[in-house]
């Protein structure tokens, strides 16, 4: 198998700057799955318990020259520590400030590549950062797991399928950073967060314990699938009564979550999305 591509320079910042720092702080390892035309970035898909997270790019969304071949239809996937991985990009991205102004601009390439370490009688595989300048060669060896089976490939393959199912009903959040400040402060109450989303575009967020009880609703956000007519009368409810009427009567989905899973999954605010939606799936 082989993988070769330049990186580009909108998709380092990419990496660098909004989505490997989000992954960063979901988990020290992911995958990352190679295909002819996309590049993923999954985290925590092969085991059941705790956030997931997918970031999906098309090949040119990040690099230049991209080139794939392997037995398994061009498909190459393996694991990575993402800490090492970011920390490539910007020793790169410094290499490439300092000594790429001038004439032949420096050029990121990765690539993988197998390599005897040192004491070691085996070769090992890495993802090769290599930058090439006027005067300069600069290479930084990224050790990744062996590449996945071809059965491997499909158990990943299609738990990325499964998980790209979207909820019937999406609610957008405004403002992660009010939605992560509250959840903040919920962790010191419990453990379990109430998480409830109404057709009407309400999202509710409970956290309960013998002693207290903490809440927020986040009212009218913006629908998208399955909506509906809140009742007039719910404006004279409290939030919590709100809540558990309406999903009573079955206009509202509601699940109850690690308060520690859900504050991590809004890190997903350091990739600077356009917009964030919530969901429930089944």
């Amino acid at each position: 198998m082989k993988f070769k591509a330049f990186l580009t320079e909108h998709g380092v910042g990419l990496l660098e700057k909004r989505f490997l720092s989000a992954f960063d702080k979901m988990g020290k390892v992911c995958h990352l799955l190679l295909t002819r035309d996309h590049a993923i970035f999954l985290h925590n898909l092969l085991n059941g318990d705790g956030v997931q997270c997918i970031a999906q790019f098309r090949k040119h969304a990040l690099f230049d020259d991209y080139r794939i071949s392997s037995q398994n239809e061009d498909r190459i996937a393996f694991a990575i520590d993402v800490s090492l991985l970011l920390r490539a990009v910007r020793s790169s991205v410094s290499i490439c400030t300092e000594f790429g102004n001038g004439p032949t601009a420096n050029r990121l390439q990765i690539k993988l590549v197998k390599k005897l370490p040192l004491n070691c009688t085996q070769p090992m595989p890495f993802l090769t950062f290599e930058t090439k300048g006027y005067k300069s060669a600069v290479v930084q060896d990224v050790p990744i797991s062996k590449p996945l089976s071809r059965a491997e490939v499909l158990e990943l393959q299609t738990a990325l399928d499964l998980a790209q199912d979207l909820p019937q009903t999406l609610v957008q959040v405004p403002d992660l950073n009010q939605l992560q400040n509250l959840v903040e402060r919920m962790k010191h109450v419990g453990d379990l967060l109430n998480v409830s989303i109404s057709k009407y575009g309400d999202l509710h967020v409970q956290i309960s314990t013998t002693l207290v009880t903490i809440g927020s609703e986040f009212r009218k956000l913006l629908v998208i699938g399955e909506q509906a007519e809140a009742p007039s009368d719910d404006r004279n409810l409290s939030a919590r009564t709100r809540s558990e009427m309406t999903i009573s009567r079955g206009d509202a989905q509601h699940f109850q979550v690690s308060v520690k899973h859900f504050s991590r999954s809004i890190q997903c605010q350091l990739a600077k999305p356009d917009c964030t939606f919530y969901g429930i799936a089944s």
